[in-house]
């Protein structure tokens, strides 16, 4: 069946990488929305969307109903699911094909197999791949998994059955937290996934995660598209993938990749895939399937030269798969990024807010779902940009995916750029001696601010250029100039440091710190003085529209400036540099009395509330546990005191900054 109109029941950057690909192929997409996300990105893209309900997704992109009402109401001839949300859901796939239209997937009887994380084990043992040990099928009471966990021996791994996308797996490490981290496990599995079965598993410590691609006609043929190396990751969640499988012995990794395409074999697997394995050393063990499109997809394409959607939705109309194993090549080395709006400083804390500014690197594949101006919301994963580069070699992929993460601004929202440029160019990965958990070990070394060897330079130019738009904009102003590129024009001999303009500066990311700039000399010349009264000297002369020769202790740079509001942005051939100014006092700290007010860090469903009107409250411990953007976030006192006026209750929407619970001292709240 000829594929005509093709609903994506998904957003992001994933809608609008599927929607590229079937405009290409002549096929007419047609998007969905929630309420959250009337104006995003894949809504603009693709042209037309249908509403499907309110922000959560379980209103909107998990609402089965409503999706398949926009693909009747489009006339869609398939539905793509992407990734996440209802793409592993067997019941939406059978909803699908019964209503007489294709789903661009697995079939649901595949879904229910390799979807539940127990059913899938049991299909790895059949097909004789090695598996992990541990549990055998699901369990579901507290006391059976407690005493179970005991017998095994710790560490053990939790895994919500029907898991994925690194959400539903819980680390034990210590008995003490055992029964906390059941009850986590537990409720997180129903909470997020409709069940409250978890597998438990030996936890491997210094393992590799790998996968193999594989892509199935549905008539018994299945191929492998290479292996792909996901083993940097945070929080389950993976942070940068890279394929091939860099330093593997190759004999080990096609015994992977033929165990891979049995099990797809096994059942006659139909469209694209990942078998997933642990690889501690030389040996390696079957971790899960994921039978669906995967984020890292990219980087597989890089290194084939094949467009999986394409493959994908030429299987779904039944075109099957017109490639033998030995047609497909893999050429070079592909290395793959995920830009997100977190804080890793702060656990990779979500951040929520609007885009403010976005400079991205436009010499590389960039799969993103959002633009300036767009708003990062607590209902959705935050990812802000896929971040891909294919070089010759692993070496260089590296290199110019450092260089990419360095000319890359965001402003805003928190991201994780600094944190990825630390990964790239640090020397265990570079020499991939990682692990899993490799980066739990190292998160303050990688969370480590480092200076700029210019930074001093970028940060007086910073001010200079805003102090220069200032005085454009500001007709009142006595510093106005109307050529400012020439000269003062008030004829200042000796530098007149009173006559300085201060400007208070920040980095982002950084502490602001205070400067102040002189009137400008001839030639564009300016002295900048920090806040120690130490003098920088540059001068700037504009070139062309937003194109600038510095000059500073006898070397001369150009550099690409954009000055918008309060941000100012420095580029250069190497790296973008993003400020933004305030008024001086606008840095300062608040009220020393505020650790005492406990409010959301994020927009969120308050799921636990840990205290009670009363209660005492000493430092670090939990007084409420916030979901956000698919991730529970502990919500802790910063001082010991006594827990009043507590302002939530469990089951309630909070939003970003709102007060939950007063941690009184004692003596104050006793009287």
């Amino acid at each position: 069946m000829k594929i005509n109109t093709l609903l994506i029941a998904n957003r992001g950057e994933i809608a609008c990488r599927i929607a590229r690909t079937a405009r290409a192929l002549g096929i007419t997409p047609i998007a969905v929305h929630s309420e959250a996300d009337r104006t995003a990105r894949h809504v603009r893209e693709i042209g037309r969307s249908i509403l499907i309900g309110k922000g959560p997704a379980s209103e909107s992109y998990l609402n089965i109903a409503a999706v398949l009402d926009a693909a009747q109401r489009s006339g869609a001839d398939a539905i793509h699911p992407g990734y996440g949300f209802l793409s592993e859901n067997p019941e939406f796939a059978r909803a699908v094909e019964a209503a007489g239209m294709i789903f661009v997937g697995p079939t649901a009887e595949t879904l229910e197999r390799f979807g539940d994380k127990a059913s899938a084990k049991e299909a790895a043992i059949a097909a004789n791949i090695p598996v992990i040990p541990g549990s055998e099928g699901a369990r579901s009471d507290p006391n059976v998994i407690r005493a179970e966990v005991l017998r095994m021996g710790l560490p053990v791994l939790l895994k919500a059955v029907g898991g994925g996308g690194g959400r539903g797996q819980r680390l034990v490490r210590a008995k003490a937290t055992l029964v906390a981290d059941i009850e986590g496990a537990l409720r997180e599995a129903r909470s997020t996934f409709g069940s409250e079965g978890l597998i438990l598993e030996r936890f491997l410590t210094d393992a590799r995660h790998v996968e193999i691609q594989i892509i199935g006609d549905g008539d018994g043929k299945v191929l492998h598209l290479f292996e792909r190396d996901c083993t940097l990751q945070r929080r389950h969640q993976k942070v940068i993938e890279e394929a091939p499988a860099f330093g593997l012995p190759r004999p080990l990794v096609d015994r992977m990749a033929a165990d891979a395409v049995r099990l797809g074999e096994s059942l006659n697997y139909r469209g694209l895939g990942t078998v997933e394995f642990l690889v501690p050393g030389e040996e390696y063990f079957f971790l899960e399937v994921n039978p669906r499109l995967q984020v890292e997809h990219p980087v597989t394409e890089a290194i084939t030269g094949l467009d999986l959607i394409a493959l994908h939705l030429k299987i779904a109309e039944g075109g099957g798969l017109a490639l033998a194993q030995q047609d497909i090549t893999c050429t070079g080395h592909a290395i793959e990024a995920r830009l997100y709006a977190e804080d890793p400083g702060e656990s990779f804390a979500p951040s929520t807010g609007d885009i403010t500014h976005l400079s991205l690197p436009d010499d590389i594949r960039l799969d993103s779902g959002v633009e300036e101006g767009d708003s990062i919301s607590s209902f959705y994963d935050p990812m802000i940009a896929k971040l891909i580069v294919h070089a010759p070699d692993r070496a260089t992929a590296l290199i110019e995916l450092a260089r990419a993460l360095r000319r890359t601004a965001v402003a805003g929202v928190e991201t994780n750029r600094a944190f990825l440029s630390a990964l790239v160019s640090n020397t265990d990965f570079a020499g991939m001696a990682v692990h899993t958990r490799w980066i739990d070990a190292h998160l303050e070394e990688l969370t480590r601010t480092t200076a700029d060897p210019r930074s001093r330079l970028f940060e007086a130019l910073a001010a200079v250029l805003y102090v220069m738009q200032r005085r454009r904009d500001d007709d009142g102003n006595p510093w106005r100039n109307r050529d400012v590129f020439t000269g003062w024009r008030l004829g200042l001999g000796d530098d007149l440091t009173e006559a300085c303009q201060r400007v208070s500066l920040a980095r982002l990311g950084e502490t602001a710190c205070d400067l102040r700039v002189t009137p400008i000399h001839r030639g564009g010349h300016f002295i900048v003085y920090d806040a120690e009264d130490t003098p920088l000297s540059l001068s700037a002369e504009k070139i062309g529209p937003q194109s600038w020769r510095v000059t500073h202790a006898g070397e001369s740079l150009i550099v690409r400036a954009k000055v918008r509001n309060t941000l100012v942005e420095i580029g250069t051939n190497d790296a973008c540099h993003l400020f933004e100014a305030a008024p001086p006092l606008a840095f300062a700290s608040g009220d020393v009395g505020a650790e005492r007010i406990l409010t959301s860090p994020l927009t969120g469903l308050m799921i636990k509330v840990l205290v009670s009107e009363g209660d005492d409250v000493q430092i670090g411990d939990t007084v409420a546990i916030l979901e956000s953007m698919k991730l529970e976030i502990s919500i802790k006192a910063a001082t010991t005191g006594r827990a009043r006026n507590i302002s939530v209750t469990e089951g309630a929407m909070v939003d970003r900054g709102q007060a939950i619970v007063e941690i009184a001292e004692k003596e104050e709240a006793e009287a």
